[in-house]
């Protein structure tokens, strides 16, 4: 039988006849395609297209959410047809490390395994679908899971125990403030968003790398980024020195902390102009929130503790502050200011609750609206009193005990030294030489 072009193969005859092609070296030569018939009745059938073999690949973000949430699934696909794909996932990645994962040892050991499991329902003449793809490997599996069991044991620890989950566990039996255990928690909700960090067996050197790249997406600054990683080392450090990991992936890393940038408190002027203003709403609570905090020194979470009758106490004619912080724990002892005197006086005593994000929120609309050409968030106020103390000549040592900070350093962090301030004391060092 002879193709005769487009997938039709010969003639195929249904009854009797003879099919001879032209021989030019025979004396009974006939004419190319000239046939003896019995019967005139024929057909054309078209050739069966071959099924193609199924592959096996690697496929990385299948439903595209690595943009969003950091990380995508890495899958292994058994390519059947077109509309008949099985896919096994073997982890997680991100964009910038997908491809060297998808070459690791594990994931060419399974699709070698895939493989192998294709060349036998192909021996014993198997249809080549899922469901019969799946009778093998659901068998490969359970003959394998012993030794996987055994390859995430490291000195009796279940190296497959969740990270997150014995961090929280962790964090539950420490002696801290809420105000750390709030920080401490956040760290934990980064790491599960970032999602590679899951299990103590994720726990390398490489893991980390990419963790900190992660964290690097323009939202956080060095000193913050060095925070997270402080965090996440304690936890490592912990889990090493109960041996419950074969060594600490910090031990291979080092983090800079970078600097802090500079801060931007508000003038004098810039706050006169923000409490001369006039707004209505939560717009006027926030902004009279705000002129508390920056004649107090508060941070936002203890104005919302702020309790007039048992944290005041009156040294002559004003008021101070008498408490203790609660993200640290440490005292300060701090004076009401006439501008936050009268704030405590509109509100009979009682300061305005809100959350820290809508104050934020509002707090923008306010720069906005006043033409501030500064990042206007709540936490300037307490930069601003810092700054403030120190251009009135209050010593640093005093202004760190008004903040609550047990180091200086913080403080210094905290204030700026105006060059008015400079230019003043400047003077009269010039006055004073003889």
């Amino acid at each position: 039988m002879q193709p005769i072009g487009n997938g039709w193969t010969s003639l195929d005859i249904i009854g009797q006849m003879r099919y001879q092609k032209c021989d030019t070296t025979s004396q009974n030569a006939i004419p190319l395609f000239q046939f003896h018939l019995f019967t005139t009745s024929f057909r054309l059938r078209k050739k069966p297209k071959k099924m193609k073999s199924p592959k096996v690949y690697v496929v990385f973000d299948r439903k595209h959410v690595a943009s969003k949430k950091g990380t995508g699934k890495l899958e292994i696909c058994v390519y059947f047809s077109r509309q008949v794909r099985k896919f096994i996932t073997v982890g997680k990645a991100t964009i910038y490390d997908w491809e060297s994962k998808a070459q690791a040892a594990d994931v060419l050991e399974k699709i070698e395994e895939c493989n192998k499991i294709l060349s036998v329902m192909e021996v014993f003449g198997e249809e080549m679908i899922p469901a019969n793809f799946d009778s093998h490997y659901l068998r490969m599996e359970k003959k394998e899971k012993p030794e996987v069991q055994k390859k995430n044991m490291y000195n009796g620890t279940d190296l497959s125990m969740s990270f997150t989950g014995w961090v929280e566990k962790y964090i539950q039996s420490e002696d801290i403030r809420i105000g750390t255990r709030k920080h401490k928690q956040c760290v934990v909700d980064a790491i599960r968003r970032f999602g590679q960090l899951e299990t103590l067996a994720d726990l390398t050197t490489a893991n980390i790398m990419a963790f900190d790249h992660w964290l690097r997406d323009g939202t956080r600054t060095d000193v913050t980024i060095y925070g997270y990683h402080k965090n996440v080392k304690c936890y490592t450090k912990q889990l090493r020195m109960a041996d419950m990991i074969p060594y600490d992936p910090y031990n291979k890393v080092k983090i800079k902390r970078g600097k802090c940038k500079e801060r931007q408190p508000l003038s004098e002027k810039e706050l006169k102009k923000m409490r001369d203003a006039i707004f209505d709403g939560k717009m006027e609570r926030v902004r009279d929130l705000f002129i508390f905090a920056a004649y107090t020194g508060l941070a936002f979470c203890d104005t919302q503790l702020f309790d007039f009758a048992t944290m005041t106490e009156k040294v002559g004619k004003m008021f101070y502050i008498n408490g203790e912080r609660l993200k640290t724990g440490s005292t300060f002892f701090t004076p009401i200011l006439q501008p936050a005197m009268e704030v405590l006086e509109k509100y009979s005593y009682q300061l305005p609750k809100i959350s820290n994000q809508k104050a934020n929120d509002y707090l923008h609309l306010i720069q906005e609206k006043l033409n501030i050409n500064k990042n206007l968030t709540f936490h300037v106020a307490r930069h601003s009193f810092a700054t403030l103390a120190l251009a009135h000549d209050v010593p640093i040592e005093n202004v760190a005990r008004m903040l609550g900070h047990q180091d200086v350093k913080t403080t210094q962090i905290y204030a700026k030294v105006l060059h008015s301030t400079i230019e003043r004391h400047s003077i009269a060092l010039s006055k004073s030489i003889l």
